[in-house]
């Protein structure tokens, strides 16, 4: 029995959890329990879960987030989403190979009152924003609600092993998302005030001003006086050939097989997209004993941090600037990749294609404000708020401090005696969202005496841990552009003498780009001490080493001279090299990936001129495999109404109702020159996600436990909406 389990991992704990036996086209299966069916079926190495009704296309996972429907499969006869289900002993798992048949029914199942709850803050979103609003909620004593569809709290933390930037006091900085979150969570339960439903989904705000959810498969009308919405974000999709295959999916999607439900889905891994989040994904690939094969980006240069770009190109991944992916390759699952350089007019170059061999391809191109909710609330009256990724796409820092913004906000909406929100509190908003700034010459210092620590870091971006855990006082961050001292944006400087060499800013910094350079026992060949946060068996004293620059640059082979794992490092691992004087200053990190596992093939699997169609066979709709060229050709015949395009085609009529696919469409008519201001958008649906017809008449789905909560007000639903 194939077994794709992550076994051991350098910051992860791996538990033994309890196993039982599921069936897979009745074959037994292994499955771990709290694991969601697409997890298990990846853990045993089964990556299509199905063909499409339309045009036999092979089905697998995209969004592992239930935003999507193209992970659905049959468990115990009903079609479900696999990445949102969790599995059962003895369930029998069948691929969706067509359009799904419902059972038979022999029964009629007895129907129940529904239940109506009231409190004074509903909040949508058990993530950073979600937790941080109510904590503050809490504080001041506001009834609320916290709903979240997945089984713990804590968003997309729970799958950030990498420490966070931004300010140790005001979001936890240094400290890694996965740890984060239990402290939100820790925080949240200790109110009586705040209550929270796991494992459920909010589904819509209706005209009475009622928000109905789907409770552990139980449907109940919660009744808020202000709402407020932290979902967080979707990831954007991209059209290219091949881009439906199994195999391509979002960084979020990888990072939650790999980081949350231990399962290592690729063996072989290409990243498009230069944001933080690709450039994380593939810093999470490699600590998981993953193969990173490269990673492309449109721009001329990758929009994330610098630092985490750097990291990555240190541990041996290349990073292609400049360049699109043309086509995933491949029958029934991905099997290359194929990528060309573009020009100053966005277009592929011919004779520029480069084809990589894997069985992955991460698509990381950006996220949407999952905000539907926002707009509903608001069209219907109901008092609403917004924090995190559904108000503005900025980092999971932000989020928190957003969050304890809006929950203090929520608080004198409510009518308690919280008084205004300080005016430096938007500030250090304004702060934790800001861009990278522009990148400097890197400043290497010119001694070479004693010991004193080396910053890598040559972006503005709003990160201050270095400053705040040095004991000594000896790095300050630079701001002289900026008349507030507490702004973190500046870069940070070594301005004292009297480092000790404690090497705690070399643990603390989450880009990685802090050595330590101690001269005082051999000035010739100084010790450098690097942060390394991949599996400690990779490592080893008296290993010969490749040390690399701040960008990637190879310096030479080193020999490790000690291999150190201090509490305060936080499981990272502090590498000692002996290195000569002309390079010690400049080593910035040790390669991890040969050069090997990164060439591409001898011959591109897809050339630019082969197909002059190619932009036109990518799918725009998933649910309902309807391809760019279908939607493109009814644009062209002076089509503007989406509504229109969706009856021609059925594209925005499939089950994800239209999450993915109407960024997609939208992006085809810029591209033939109409604007959007001429485009009739698809009218939304009265539900935002699948729910079973039968739980609004009170009969539960049996996907969870029939656990109940105390509420603050209940009554049976006899008029309004749902």
């Amino acid at each position: 029995m194939a077994d794709y389990r992550i076994r051991e991992h350098p910051i992860l704990p791996i538990e033994e959890q309890p196993r039982f036996e599921f069936a897979w086209q009745g074959q037994p299966m292994e499955a771990r329990e709290g694991e969601t069916i697409a997890s298990a079926l990846f853990a045993n190495g089964i990556r299509i879960f199905g063909h499409h009704h339309k045009d036999g296309a092979p089905q697998g996972m995209f969004c592992a987030n239930g935003q999507c429907a193209q992970c659905l499969v049959m468990a115990d006869g009903l079609p479900v989403k696999a990445c949102m289900i969790p599995v059962r002993p003895g369930m029998q798992v069948e691929p969706l190979e067509g359009k799904p048949t419902l059972p038979d029914v022999q029964t009629v199942p007895q129907m129940q009152p529904l239940q109506t709850v009231e409190v004074e803050c509903l909040i949508i979103g058990g993530g950073p924003a979600g937790l941080s609003a109510a904590v503050e909620l809490g504080k001041a004593g506001v009834r609320a609600l916290v709903v979240d569809d997945k089984h713990r709290l804590g968003g997309k933390l729970v799958l950030q092993t990498h420490k966070f930037f931004g300010s140790i006091d005001a979001c936890y900085a240094g400290t890694r998302g996965i740890d984060i979150a239990t402290k939100l969570e820790q925080e949240v339960r200790q109110f009586e005030n705040i209550q929270v439903w796991l494992n459920t989904t909010a589904v819509s705000v209706f005209s009475d001003r009622k928000v109905g959810v789907l409770r552990e498969g139980r449907y109940v009308a919660v009744q808020p006086h202000v709402l407020l919405v932290a979902t967080g974000a979707r990831e954007k999709s991209l059209v290219f050939k091949g881009n439906a295959l199994p195999g391509v999916y979002g960084a979020g999607a990888f990072q939650t097989l790999v980081n949350r439900d231990l399962v290592r889905p690729t063996g072989r891994l290409f990243i498009v997209g230069g944001g933080n989040v690709g450039l994380i994904a593939g810093y999470h690939a490699l600590q998981a004993g993953i193969d990173v094969v490269g990673l492309c980006e449109a721009l001329p240069e990758c929009s994330g941090y610098k630092v985490h770009k750097d990291k990555l190109a240190r541990l041996g991944v290349p990073i292609y600037t400049a360049h699109t992916v043309l086509s995933a390759n491949g029958e029934e699952q991905v099997e290359s990749v194929t990528i060309a350089q573009i020009g100053e007019d966005w277009q592929p170059i011919p004779g520029t294609e480069k084809t990589f061999a894997c069985d992955t391809i991460l698509i990381a191109v950006g996220l949407d404000p999952v905000d539907e909710f926002i707009h509903k609330a608001r069209e219907f009256g109901l008092p609403v708020f917004a924090a995190g990724d559904a108000e503005e796409i900025a980092e999971a820092s932000a989020a928190m401090f957003m969050g304890r913004i809006r929950g203090l906000e929520i608080a004198k909406s409510l009518g308690r005696d919280v008084g205004e929100v300080p005016p430096e509190w938007h500030r250090t908003a304004e702060i934790l969202k800001s861009r990278p700034g522009a990148v400097v010459t890197e400043d290497i210092p010119e001694a070479e005496t004693g010991v004193f620590p080396v910053l890598h870091c040559s972006q503005e971006i709003p990160c201050n841990p270095c400053i705040s855990v040095c004991p000594q006082e000896c790095i300050v961050i630079e701001d002289a552009d900026c008349e507030q001292s507490d702004d973190i944006r500046g870069l940070p400087e070594y301005v004292g003498e009297d480092c000790t060499g404690c090497a705690q800013c070399v643990a603390i910094c989450p880009g990685l780009a802090i050595t330590l350079v101690d001269y005082r026992k051999d000035p010739e060949r100084p010790i450098v001490t690097v942060p390394y946060e991949l599996s400690s068996e990779t490592i080893h004293e008296g290993d010969a080493v490749t040390v690399l620059d701040t960008e990637g640059a190879i310096l030479g082979n080193v020999e490790v001279v000690k291999v150190r794992t201090p509490k305060f490092a936080d499981r990272a691992l502090l590498v000692r090299v002996r290195a000569p004087r002309e390079i010690a200053k400049l080593i910035a990190g040790i390669r991890v990936q040969q050069p090997w596992a990164t060439e591409p093939l001898e011959v591109a699997v897809e050339r630019i001129a082969d197909d002059a169609d190619v932009d036109d066979v990518g799918v725009v709709c998933r649910c309902e495999q309807v391809t760019a060229g279908e939607i493109r050709a009814l644009i062209r015949a002076g089509i503007r109404d989406m509504n229109h395009i969706k009856a021609v085609t059925r594209a925005g009529m499939g089950a994800c109702g239209a999450k993915t696919c109407t960024n997609l469409i939208k992006r085809l008519f810029r591209e033939e020159g109409i604007p959007l201001a001429q485009v009739t958008e698809n009218i939304r649906r009265p539900l935002f996600v699948e729910v079973p017809l039968g739980v609004f008449a009170g009969v539960a789905t049996g996907e969870g436990p029939a656990e109940e909560a105390p509420v603050v007000h209940a009554t049976d639903v006899h008029e309004g909406g749902l």
